[in-house]
């Protein structure tokens, strides 16, 4: 799955002009709003109604630009518009306001271009594109490099005409597609994942030297994908960041970081992924031949300085999502997985790997490579590495009725204990287990552990598998969560959380763990938790401002929480009658 990041910028109110028949009439409740086209750089000027729901604002996108709803992501004033049910007023967008576009594109297919006189260069190209496609555009963006009838594709040893469409191609994805090129060149072949990677290995031309500072950027249909050209003088550099001296890193962890450190030594450059808001790099072993890990750098975060997706500078530092902070995601990455206890408790103590909820291994690591977004300069980057699941997809590509209960289950406790302000079905991976049984992997937790519950949602909360209650282990695995020794163990890894983070954790954990002694299914509970609409308070909200209201300014954190878990009991005892 893909996206493409698109920046905007403000144009004067008085050249907006209405798209489409769409609200044409005048309203007193009318106004425009300003799109931007993905890979063009323009704006497109909307009118809306003040009352329309984002779903609606999303399906007039859709109407008049062709992107479908279900790929669009909308930000305004810093924050993402992900409630489809909630009103244009009610995320404060106002007249003349611009709004970016993030699209997931999940049809398209990287291709990766190679020549031996040194140029390097990736782009997208639609599966519904056929093979002549492919090679106009590199005809046309590489004018020069490889003459267009001197061109013929092969995969597999099969020669492609010019008609046979990628996605044909892409029934096997384990299959490579080569781009053969006549006269003395050389192939080289190189899987790389499930993508396809045509490498080109050029006759050397009359080209002009290239300098070490070049990039090259190409796109098919304008969303590029970054891959610089490696300096020969310029070595790497990845190690996990240790703050404790305490601390062991596990096998595992290790193991990580060698062989993400190995493939980027051997000369294989991070592959930025164009899903989602942030930089994403997809780390490839020694052979090339496979994704090992995923490294997000703190400064590449959306709204963050070096963000690559165009997003608006954070001013006041708050995230994406309320209560989060711009340059914390990779903490809070790292801290899902530290909290994912397995059933026979904490990971340094029992020497397991997988957590019960089955959060992929994740570390904090400071990383040299030119392949990252550096406006500013070559420097270290600072962010999460995870380790690459295989997968076949995730839970947004197919409906929820055939998950397993005791894997969605796994999946609630993990956010309600984390408070996630992010779950939904795009970020659940599908796996299959030894014996074939479907397996949910969580990723990106980058929006877990907010100061405020304001965000909180969770796609499972309207799965079937939600209204069934916890069977007797996760009961007894939630029954063993200990909010105060999960703080000390973030601290003993280098994060001593904020009051309010720390204050979120204390009373998501309370919230499960009464609710699970009750009997509650992961819907009641998480339904606690979320907002039925953006403007009306969720009922731990309610409860955290009763608590609030009923102690004097300066009570200690211990005191607040009694009253928290008093107004608690009343509630849940009202709610289980």
């Amino acid at each position: 799955m893909s996206s493409a990041g698109v920046a905007i910028c403000p144009l004067p109110i008085e050249n907006a002009v209405s798209v489409g028949n769409i609200h044409d009439q005048s309203s007193d409740e009318s106004i425009v709003i300003y799109v931007a086209v993905s890979g063009s750089g323009l704006l497109s000027p909307m009118r809306v109604l003040e009352s329309d729901s984002i779903e609606s604002v999303k399906l007039q996108i859709q109407n008049h630009k062709g992107f479908v709803v279900k790929n669009q992501k909308l930000v305004c004033g810093g924050r993402e518009l992900a409630r489809s049910n909630s009103l244009v007023r009610e995320y404060g967008v106002a007249d003349g306001n611009v709004m970016h576009l993030v699209l997931k594109l999940s049809d398209l297919q990287v291709i990766s271009v190679r020549t031996c006189c040194g140029k390097e260069f990736t782009f997208h190209v639609e599966r519904s594109r056929d093979v002549g496609y492919v090679k106009r555009q590199i005809a046309k963006k590489k004018k020069g490099l490889v003459n267009l009838d001197d061109q013929e594709v092969l995969c597999n040893g099969e020669c492609l005409e010019d008609q046979r469409l990628i996605t044909d191609i892409c029934e096997n994805k384990d299959a490579v597609i080569h781009l053969f090129v006549r006269k003395t060149a050389k192939i080289r072949n190189k899987p790389v994942g499930k993508n396809y990677e045509l490498s080109i290995v050029a006759p050397q031309s009359n080209d002009r030297t290239r300098r070490h500072d070049e990039v090259d950027t190409e796109s098919g249909g304008g969303n590029g994908v970054v891959l610089p050209i490696k300096p020969p003088d310029i070595g790497v550099w990845l190690e996990p960041i240790i703050v404790n001296p305490k601390i062991e890193v596990s096998l595992v962890l290790e193991d990580l970081v060698k062989s993400t450190f190995e493939g980027l030594d051997r000369g294989n450059y991070p592959v930025r992924s164009s899903e989602g808001m942030g930089g994403t790099y997809f780390m490839l072993d020694a052979l090339g031949k496979r994704y090992v890990s995923v490294f997000k750098p703190l400064d590449e975060e959306p709204m963050a300085v070096n963000n690559p997706r165009g997003l608006p500078f954070s001013v006041d530092g708050e995230g994406l999502k309320k209560g989060t902070r711009v340059g914390q995601g990779g903490l809070r990455e790292a801290a899902a997985y530290i909290l994912d206890h397995p059933k026979t408790g904490h990971r340094f103590i029992s020497g397991e790997d997988k957590g019960f909820a089955g959060v992929p291994p994740t570390t904090i690591v400071k990383c040299l490579h030119d392949g990252f977004n550096h406006p500013e300069g070559l420097h270290v980057k600072i962010g999460s590495l995870q380790m690459f699941m295989e997968n076949y997809g995730s839970c947004e590509d197919m409906g929820p009725s055939d998950f397993p209960v005791e894997e969605v289950h796994k999946i609630s406790v993990l956010d309600i204990r984390m408070a996630n302000a992010d779950r939904h079905a795009g970020n659940i991976l599908l796996s299959k287990g030894e014996e074939g049984q479907t397996i949910l992997i969580p990723i990106d937790h980058g929006y877990c552990l907010p100061e405020t519950f304001e965000d909180c949602t969770f796609d499972w909360l309207y799965w079937p598998q939600a209204r069934k209650p916890y069977d007797a282990e996760t009961t007894e695995y939630i029954k063993s969560l200990d909010a105060e020794e999960d703080i000390a163990l973030l601290k003993f890894y280098g994060w001593d959380l904020p009051l309010e983070c720390a204050r979120t954790l204390r009373i998501s954990t309370m919230l499960l763990k009464k609710g699970a002694e009750r009997g509650l299914t992961p819907f009641a509970i998480g339904s606690i938790m979320c907002r039925e609409t953006l403007k009306k308070e969720s009922v731990i909200e309610e409860i955290v401002r009763e608590a609030l209201d009923s102690v004097l300014p300066g009570t200690s954190e211990s005191l607040f929480m009694e009253s928290i878990s008093d107004i608690m009991d009343r509630r849940l005892d009202e709610i289980t009658k």
